[in-house]
């Protein structure tokens, strides 16, 4: 006859549950005690402002909380981008637990957009368990003109810098033009050359350009004609065409 205690598996029923979360009943239950005890003491201070005709004041949880203050630096909403996190199984339902989006550590939540995950940091909620209350505190004459006389410091030695950096990039700025110029110059040269070699080989093969020999071997009784002379110019040539006509 079959075991009844056995499963289909072979196994035992009700064997070994160790994986499942347990609970310390005693401290739990110390805990509750504690919620009561407090929940009654604030509704007595309710009860007792309410008959005295003034507005109730919760008093901050916990009583050591900080006042709400500045961040320091800008949220980084970018860093996961392009990046491969692991998260549970069925994380994608619900907020509660880790999850892939914008993880709160402190409230164990996961928000899929950035307009929750910015709210949710704002929220009494996220405060109250980083150990902040959604209170600002009040600052005090010699609070405001420590903060003033910070700012005047920092301007003046942003002025400074600023004065320098302008300086230095001035002149930067004039040795990348001189340097620009001397380019643009050599260029000019360079293509000058070029086109009056390429004009004096064009003379020659077109049998221009002798005027000065010519009259160097005449001993100067022969001269350009200016027409000549025009025309050449017009058509790119340095040379006259040269001419034999003879001085009267």
């Amino acid at each position: 006859m079959p075991d009844d205690k056995k499963n289909a598996y072979g196994t035992e029923t009700g064997g070994d549950t160790n994986f499942r979360r347990t609970w310390d009943r005693e401290e739990w239950t110390a805990k509750a005690r504690e919620r009561e005890s407090q929940d009654r003491a604030t509704s007595k201070l309710h009860q007792e402002a309410k008959l005295a005709g003034k507005k109730f004041h919760r008093p901050p949880t916990p009583p050591d909380a900080n006042s709400t203050s500045a961040r320091a630096s800008r949220l980084n909403l970018e860093e996961n981008v392009n990046k491969t996190t692991l998260v549970p199984a069925g994380a994608g339902v619900g907020k509660r637990g880790k999850g892939a989006g914008f993880y709160c550590e402190a409230c164990d939540l996961t928000f899929k957009d950035s307009l929750q995950w910015v709210d949710h940091l704002n929220s009494k909620q996220h405060l109250h368990a980083v150990g902040e209350r959604d209170e600002v505190a009040i600052a005090t004459l010699e609070m405001v003109v420590e903060r003033l006389a910070w700012l005047k410091r920092r301007r003046e030695e942003e002025g400074r810098e600023g004065e320098v950096d302008l300086a230095k990039r001035l002149a930067e700025r004039a040795r990348a033009e001189e340097e620009e110029r001397v380019q643009r110059r050599e260029k000019r040269k360079l293509a000058r050359r070029e086109r009056k070699e390429r004009e004096r080989k064009l003379g020659n093969e077109r049998g221009f350009g002798g005027g000065d020999s010519e009259k160097a071997e005449g001993g100067g009784e022969e001269e350009d004609d200016p027409d000549a002379v025009a025309m050449a110019r017009m058509m790119g040539f340095t040379g006259g065409f040269g001419t034999t006509k003879k001085r009267s």
